[in-house]
């Protein structure tokens, strides 16, 4: 029997429309976008602020001043989202001792994630999807626990991010689990995300996507003075951090370079993204974070996980780690009345919908091939479906060896395709689909005979 499948262009197909609605968006998932407010986002970091200093060394029992006031406020803010979850998000503050190390921790602390959670519906579905942003602030001396570091945008941003996707999606039901958690200790060493990225690997979490979120709400630059809220970058790791010999050679071997889980990511983050967020462009950098510089994805692609970092276009370094001061006619310090809400609101949303998508979607095709038995212009790929969820059917996704996104979508119902392309002139990889049209994240091939 001849297999049928529809060919589209990712952005707009009429036969495709008819058969997936690729480009129509989930008018649930919509309206927790449209859900998301600037008003919300900015109470929640004209409180952080408030809280003074929140440098991982500093107080954890004050009520009013420090790390600890403001990880206790975060925890009961996060556990008013509760009740409208129907008892499925759950809050905890998860702490650890940490011993002084001669670096950036001088005495011994209590270092402390707050951490909800909200559980997937299906009992039988294991996935987990991470959002996080870091709720530690700093001024020019890292080991200053005592002046003021307001912390508005690094990454009061990314933290207000995270609190107001817990608030939104936890009135809503997804299949699979959703973590939503501010950690603490990124600028004395990724403290908080090492702790969580280890107990999750040695408690055998099953994280297919961590999305880091790290300075996110300012749209003009220092010293090149652009400004532009229009855009927002995502960095993501070309050759994986735990990557042996031999699996380099099968990168090489298959000219994977560009392919990793957290490049597919990064992929389905700018099209779902773009799809759901007007007036934002998702741009792709291909470094795993900015030159030289790391974050809170790091300590969890070293354990194998998919991660990625989500940070502004422009960063403006007059904030970042300064003391609060005026010199020359330049106020220097992160404070919010540099922030643009309306930025930020873009750029959560844009969170929301890759989560929503992503925990509504069936799980990856399992044993994605591609048929290399004989020297054919044709291409030839074949899969299983996912082991959880249910796939309505699947995406082959084809690109261009020089493209840096997926330029075509092949639809179809059945577990194999043939495609008169060449695979050595394109790309291929395949993605399950649902019966809402949700998709999972893309999964390159491996080598079939």
């Amino acid at each position: 029997m001849m297999k049928k499948w529809v060919i589209c262009g990712l952005l707009a197909c009429p036969a495709l429309l008819r058969a997936q609605t690729i480009v129509q968006r989930d008018p649930v998932i919509g309206k927790m976008v449209a859900t998301v407010n600037a008003d919300s986002l900015h109470s929640y970091i004209l409180q952080l602020v408030k809280f003074d200093t929140r440098s991982t060394i500093s107080s954890t029992t004050d009520v009013k001043k420090g790390i600890g006031a403001a990880r206790n406020w975060v925890l009961h803010k996060m556990e008013s989202f509760a009740p409208a979850s129907g008892g499925r998000l759950t809050v905890k503050l998860d702490t650890t001792a940490y011993a002084a190390d001669g670096k950036r921790v001088d005495k011994d602390i209590n270092l402390g994630n707050v951490v909800a959670t909200l559980k997937g519906t299906d009992p039988n579905d294991p996935r987990v999807y991470i959002i996080s942003g870091h709720l530690d602030s700093r001024v020019t001396d890292v080991m200053d626990r005592v002046h003021t570091a307001p912390g508005a945008n690094d990454d009061g941003s990314g933290s207000a991010a995270v609190i107001e996707l817990a608030r939104v999606m936890s009135q809503q039901s997804f299949p699979a689990t959703i973590i939503f958690v501010t950690v603490s200790g990124e600028e004395q060493g990724l403290l908080g995300a090492t702790y969580m990225a280890k107990k999750a690997k040695q408690e055998n979490w099953q994280i297919d996507a961590m999305l880091n979120n790290d300075i996110i709400g300012q749209s003009t630059s220092s010293q090149t003075l652009l400004n532009d809220n229009t855009k927002v970058r995502v960095f993501s790791e070309g050759i994986p951090a735990t990557a042996d010999e031999a699996m380099i050679k099968r990168i090489k071997s298959m000219g994977m370079e560009n392919d990793s889980r957290s490049r597919q990511l990064a992929r389905y983050i700018k099209e779902t993204g773009e799809r759901y967020v007007d007036q934002l462009e998702v741009k792709l950098e291909y470094r795993a974070d900015r030159f030289l510089r790391g974050g809170d994805h790091s300590p969890f692609q070293q354990q194998g996980f998919t991660a990625v970092r989500i940070t502004e276009m422009n960063e403006n370094f007059d904030r970042q780690h300064q003391d609060l001061r005026t010199e020359n006619g330049i106020q220097y310090g992160d404070l919010p009345e540099y922030m643009d809400f309306e930025y930020l609101r873009k750029n959560a949303a844009m969170n929301l919908s890759v989560l929503a998508n992503l925990a509504s979607a069936p799980a990856e095709p399992e044993a994605v091939k591609i048929d290399v038995k004989e020297l054919t212009n044709y291409s030839s790929l074949s899969w299983a479906p996912p082991k959880y969820g249910k796939a309505k059917g699947y995406y082959v996704l084809m690109r261009e060896t020089s493209s840096p996104v997926w330029e075509k979508k092949f639809y179809t119902t059945e577990t194999s395709m043939r495609l008169p392309y060449s695979k050595d002139n394109y790309y291929f990889a395949v993605q399950a689909v649902g019966e809402g049209g949700q998709e999972s994240l893309a999964v390159f091939p491996e080598v079939g005979r």
